[in-house]
């Protein structure tokens, strides 16, 4: 496929048009012109390389519209080509060799394969087969060109790859699955190919008995794992999803997990997939993977409307309903990983009440019974929370103007609640307050607020 041609007058039919093109095309090939100049790479006038019978296009118009609208002439030929060709499988081999040898924009490949595929799936006939492969093979060097680039109709030529794989038939199907990696990204490839291929819809577009559809969906689940393998960040929960109706695969999915939370994942991802397990009625996994993104997380003293608390009062929650010894396993990684007063004084709260408790592993209901603030595991949380909250006294008293005072003032309310939750929590503010007192006696004003509301 070289250049396009125009003609004038009433278009000639399919043959005639197949013979000027073959002509043409015999013609620019015997010239030298197998490919487009203006394809090749950009020269100065001066630059020896170019051979000498390779003419530059004329320069009134700017080389890139010149490229352009021969690009485009090339690609209308092209489709102008493949409709000529529609029943002929060697003129239908000639012209897609042409296209994939001579046209090298993604985009007008893109339409030439949408073009082949609506010639081939007309109302009024069955479908042609032979122009779905073309159609087919054009979509597959569409994905092979892009797939290391950026291409903002990426996704839509993925969607529609399956589409046109599922008309040519389920081996075409299995056929990019099992070369996936040379074709998609493992997101592409779990979130629209693996996905696609296990719906209803591909399904019965199919029609495919027991055995076939389970062969499928079994080569679609070895798909998603495989991707989950290789990104288990962004595969990892499609994965898990795909592989719930076989127990085998769903638990290798688990695995993959597990062992990429400790350096491949963060716990922004791991939450979210500890939550699935827990919609899925896994909540030991649940559990599990929650205390995994634990490790990951650090909320420093003055993070309290962080993202992820809500995450932590989950976990802490889960942790609560499930039995006094899994709260006592999550309170420590609580106490390393969160230092902001507010958090952890929500979360020592909650811990306070009664769990409505889940039924254990042995089919008992935990009990509803109130944990002592005296005992583990709950006594290194109220420490921690009392601690959390002297610490942010200071730093928030380093640099603090008068706008901010009654806003500290309403902190310091918040502090005496957490610690009159100690037995001897009176005395400990008390002599807290005091320190700040003496500590900080030059800020006149603010302390003058601190005696009038605490004595």
């Amino acid at each position: 496929m070289t250049v396009g041609w125009q003609w004038a007058g009433t278009a000639p039919g399919p043959t005639v048009l197949w013979d000027k093109w073959l002509k043409g095309r015999l013609q620019l090939e015997h010239k030298g012109y197998g490919k487009l100049p203006v394809l090749e790479s950009s020269s100065s006038p001066g630059d020896l390389s170019r051979p000498h019978h390779m003419v530059s296009v004329p320069n009134r118009f700017p080389r890139w519209f010149t490229l352009s609208h021969i690009e485009s002439q090339q690609c209308e030929l092209a489709s102008t080509m493949l409709t000529a060709a529609k029943g002929d499988s060697r003129r239908l081999e000639t012209v897609l060799e042409s296209i994939q040898k001579n046209i090298h924009s993604s985009s007008h490949i893109f339409k030439l394969a949408q073009d082949a595929f609506k010639i081939a799936t007309l109302m009024d006939s069955l479908p042609d087969i032979t122009l779905l492969k073309v159609s087919l093979e054009l979509g597959l060097q569409v994905m092979r060109i892009t797939l290391s680039t950026l291409n903002w109709r990426r996704r839509e030529m993925v969607r529609w790859l399956v589409t046109c794989a599922t008309e040519v038939g389920v081996y075409a199907l299995d056929s990019i699955m099992q070369s996936w990696f040379t074709l998609f990204t493992p997101t592409e490839a779990t979130s629209v190919v693996a996905t696609s291929v296990m719906s209803n819809s591909t399904m019965v577009r199919l029609r495919l008995d027991g055995l076939q559809q389970e062969n499928l969906a079994t080569s679609a689940r070895t798909l998603a794992l495989q991707c989950a393998m290789k990104d288990p960040q962004s595969c990892a929960l499609s994965a898990l999803t795909l592989c719930e109706k076989d127990h085998v695969a769903f638990e290798t999915a688990y695995q993959i997990v597990l062992d990429a939370a400790a350096t491949g994942m963060s716990y922004t991802q791991l939450f979210t997939i500890a939550r699935y397990m827990e919609h899925r009625g896994f909540p030991v996994r649940a559990y599990k993977l929650a205390t995994l993104a634990m490790a990951h997380l650090n909320l420093s003293y003055n993070q309290d409307t962080h993202p992820a608390i809500n995450d932590v009062l989950w976990a802490c929650a889960l942790s609560h309903s499930l039995g006094k010894s899994e709260l006592a396993a999550v309170i420590p990684l609580v106490v390393k990983s969160v230092k902001c007063a507010t958090v952890l004084s929500d979360i020592l709260r909650r811990c306070t009440l009664p769990s409505p408790g889940l039924v254990s592993l042995h089919g008992r209901r935990h009990s509803l019974k109130l944990m002592s603030l005296d005992k583990a595991p709950l006594r290194q949380l109220l420490d921690a929370t009392i601690g959390a909250y002297i610490n942010t006294t200071h730093s928030r008293l380093t640099h603090i103007s008068p706008r901010h005072y009654s806003e500290f003032i309403e902190f310091l309310g918040k502090a005496r609640e957490t610690f009159m939750m100690a037995h001897d929590g009176h005395l400990q503010f008390s002599q807290f307050i005091d320190n700040l007192k003496q500590i900080y006696k030059g800020k006149k004003k603010l302390m003058m607020l601190v005696r009038e509301r605490f004595g």
